[in-house]
Order: C-alpha cells, then structure tokens, then sequence
C-alpha cells in the first residue's frame, strides 16, 4: 500500500509541533505512513457502526464527531483523507464529506500528539532535527 498523503502537509504538522527543531523528511515519511494506518482503521471501525445502523455511507458520527469544522482550518487535505479511509473498506461502502472531514480532524489531532511526542525525543536526544526514528519510537512508547 503506497502513502496517499502527500508529505508537505505532514512536514507542516511537524513543524509547528517541532519547537524549532529542523523535521527530516524521513519523519514526515513515517508520520505519513502511521497517519494512514490510523485512518484505514479508523474507516473500518466506522464502517461497522454503519453497517449496525444499517447504511452504507459513513457519516461523522460514525467517527465519534457530530459538528466537523470548516475543511479550510485543517492542514490534511480532505481527498487524500478520502482514499484512505477507502483502503480497507469495501467499495460498496460511500464516505459522505462530513465524514471525510471528520476523519481529517481526528487524524490530525493523532499527528499532532505525535509530532509533539516526537520532538519531545529529538530534544531529550539532544538533537536539533526531528526524525523518523522519533516518531517510530514515540508510537512504540504508547502502543
């Protein structure tokens, strides 16, 4: 499965996460990854609590958001937000827009403890650059 998210906005998150520390492109990689795989389970989730309520179109609250806001605040696109949270769900299923930009909402929020988690690592390192190994080690402190 390729990354669907293009890497600037997930450079960005880190950045204003980063305290002013350099990010490394490797990080904005792995951040990418992990928020995809967030995302796809997520949508699968979602779609089971659709599914329970008998539809076929996944709306915001089916990701636990009953008022996303306003698609411009967010840092994620929304259409690469889309085709993640198709990847593991069947095509029978729709993805109503809320529920897109809900989903954008929560995966940002996710990017953000994580960006924030990994700089935490990058300064007790003593490094001056956020990298992929952070974030890795991050996730791995609280799986």
């Amino acid at each position: 499965m390729g990354v669907e998210l293009p890497f600037a906005p997930v450079d960005a998150i880190i950045r204003r996460n980063a305290d002013g520390l350099r990010v490394s492109a490797d990080a904005a990689k792995e951040l990418a990854e992990r928020i995809q795989n967030q995302g796809a389970t997520l949508a699968v989730d979602a779609a089971e609590r659709a599914t329970a309520d008998g539809r076929k179109t996944l709306m915001a609250t089916d990701f636990g958001v009953e008022t996303p806001p306003d698609a411009e605040t967010l840092e994620l696109p929304i259409a690469p937000v889309d085709r993640i949270a198709r990847i593991e769900i069947d095509d029978s299923y729709r993805v109503g827009m809320d529920a897109r930009i809900a989903l954008a909402e929560i995966l940002e929020g996710y990017a953000d403890e994580v960006a924030a988690g990994a700089t935490t690592l990058a300064h007790h390192a003593g490094r001056r650059t956020v990298k992929a190994e952070d974030v890795e080690t991050y996730l791995d402190l609280v799986d």
